[in-house]
């Protein structure tokens, strides 16, 4: 598998990471919105033929990246995304 790619974009309080996704032209996302300094990650999507190859998990690594750069806190809302701060103890002091 190729190197993935995360494109960031950020729209006032929302934003998102994406990544393509070998074989469509559909993006793997994770959108999140932002209140108060923390980022809500609300939703994660692969598109299925590409699910099990770690890109869900590249775009956590690129938000937690920004988080510990920039400064702001995350909820995970996101199933997904809750669940990768559960298995990574040392992205506790992230967590809002």
């Amino acid at each position: 598998m190729a190197a993935i790619e995360i494109t960031r974009v950020i729209e006032e309080a929302k934003g998102a990471y994406y990544a393509d996704v070998e074989g469509t032209d559909v993006k793997a996302e994770l959108t999140w919105v932002e209140r108060n300094g923390i980022r809500n990650a609300n939703h994660t999507f692969t598109p299925p033929q590409a699910r099990g190859k770690g890109i869900a998990f590249k775009l956590v690594e690129a938000l937690i990246a920004d988080a510990r750069e920039q400064g702001f806190k995350v909820n995970p809302s996101c199933p997904y995304v809750a669940a990768q701060f559960d298995k990574q103890p040392d992205w506790a002091d992230l967590r809002a």
